[in-house]
């Protein structure tokens, strides 16, 4: 395998540079590697790499969101080839994102949801100012394993408890997770709404989903 190439993807996403992490992506195909290679060997390194240093203090926000956008472009430039090969890619587990009802803040949210698709998850991102309905019925029409409520003001903190309460009534907490973001969200709000795990960024939420799935 080109071990240049494969350095030259991580250190794109180190960049946080779209341009070169899809140019790089288009390289790799010409030369006839493997899409999932190009992935996993490659461009997950850097995304990898930029969040042991933001979790070190080393990166900061719009490090970690120029990066989520060239592993975007990455993966986008790499799909048409995974299907042509018929290779998919292993996904962790299926995962609805939403802000919830009555907040628009949708920074942090994308940020996750981008966060986790990079790093392997099957992303439905529900946008801001969703219904507690709308997320339940999302997560029975895709079947998901996981929920990520993200709420910015103590005023819609409360929806994220009532969109556990529904999962609750329909026997579907315990089969689906739940887990709870935004900055007023704290460990004993978690634990007080009976949400199975709450982070404090993109790269905490990666790690959760994957330890509440049992993956990775």
């Amino acid at each position: 395998m080109n071990e240049t190439l494969l350095r030259k993807m991580a250190q794109s996403i180190l960049d946080g540079d779209a341009e070169a992490a899809a140019a790089l992506a288009q390289q790799s195909i010409s030369a006839g590697m493997d899409p999932l290679d190009a992935i996993t060997e490659g461009f997950v390194v850097g995304v990898n790499q930029v969040g042991e240093n933001f979790a070190r203090g080393q990166a900061f926000l719009p490090e970690l969101v120029m990066a989520g956008e060239a592993m975007k472009a990455a993966v986008a430039t790499l799909e048409p080839e995974m299907q042509r090969r018929g290779t998919v890619r292993q996904v962790y587990g299926k995962v609805v994102l939403a802000t919830v009802e009555g907040d628009i803040h949708e920074i942090g949210k994308t940020l996750v949801g981008t966060m986790l698709a990079a790093s392997g998850f099957q992303v439905y991102d529900l946008g801001v100012d969703v219904l507690a309905s709308r997320i339940i019925t999302k997560v029975k029409e895709v079947d998901a394993d996981l929920v990520g409520l993200s709420a910015l003001l103590t005023t819609t903190m409360v929806k994220q408890g009532e969109v556990i309460e529904e999962l609750d009534k329909l026997g579907l907490h315990g089969k689906v997770k739940v887990m709870v973001g935004g900055a007023p969200v704290t460990r004993d709000w978690m634990q007080k709404i009976k949400a199975d795990g709450y982070a404090e960024d993109a790269v905490g939420a990666v790690a959760l989903a994957k330890q509440l799935l049992g993956v990775g």
